[in-house]
């Protein structure tokens, strides 16, 4: 029934939208009808122009996501086990989070170079802050009677990680990581916009130039379909690993 409603109000959109250019004639350049945009996807992709660059986004968003994850899970966990070291580094996370994405990336591409590696770490960073703060909240809302019990039994550090606190703390941390991926995309897209001869926010930008705005729209939907695609990746990864809930 989502699934319907979904298509349903997705025709009913394009419809209003394709209607309402005719009737407006507003120029393709300024508001093209989805008619022309869907026409445009197809001539991309039968040259493989919208492939190349698409491959070359998802390439930075997944290297960022692990990056990002890895560092942020890390650094999540450690913070949330010392009050001392949270004190020292929480002020530095803050500030650093203040300075926006568009601001710190070219300094990334200056230090790092123009290739996929820039872009990924600035596709890290976007989803760092969102998902750090979900893992320090996962792992302390964690039912300290559950840390008795496993203390009383004995239980090694790596046994209470791995059997209490991660599978505890999962719906939080899939929650944040939710967030994350959809926001990795942003920023690999603002690595490509600052420098990059290729990636969809290379091909944005050239559209741009061009004028040529029915390959803009190409372009943005191939985002929101990546985007969308993460996110759905996340929520089946989320019914998978926390399944056990249902049962309770």
């Amino acid at each position: 029934m989502k699934k319907f409603l979904f298509l349903f109000t997705l025709l009913l959109s394009l419809s209003f939208w394709e209607i309402l250019v005719k009737l407006t004639r507003f120029p393709a350049f300024i508001l093209p009808p989805p008619s022309l945009i869907f026409k445009k996807a197809l001539e991309v992709l039968q040259n493989g122009l919208l492939l190349k660059h698409t491959l070359v986004t998802l390439k930075e968003i997944l290297f960022g996501i692990f990056f990002g994850i890895t560092a942020a899970f890390v650094l999540g966990f450690i913070l949330a086990k010392s009050k001392t070291f949270e004190n020292i580094f929480s002020p530095y996370i803050v500030g650093f989070q203040a300075i926006p994405i568009v601001a710190l990336a070219p300094l990334i591409i200056i230090w790092f170079g123009q290739d996929f590696l820039s872009k990924s770490l600035i596709s890290a960073l976007t989803l760092f802050f969102p998902v750090l703060l979900n893992t320090i909240t996962g792992f302390r809302e964690v039912d300290q009677r559950f840390h008795l019990l496993f203390k009383s039994l004995c239980a090694t550090p790596i046994q209470t990680l791995t059997k209490l606190e991660i599978p505890a703390s999962l719906p939080i941390l899939l929650t944040g990581l939710k967030i994350g991926v959809t926001l990795s995309v942003i920023g690999a897209v603002i690595g490509e916009f600052i420098a990059a001869n290729q990636g969809l926010g290379f091909l944005v930008s050239l559209a741009g130039g061009l004028y040529d705005t029915p390959l803009r729209f190409v372009a943005f939907f191939t985002l929101a379909l990546i985007a969308f695609t993460l996110y759905s990746a996340v929520n089946l990864l989320e019914k998978f690993l926390i399944s056990w809930k249902n049962n309770l």
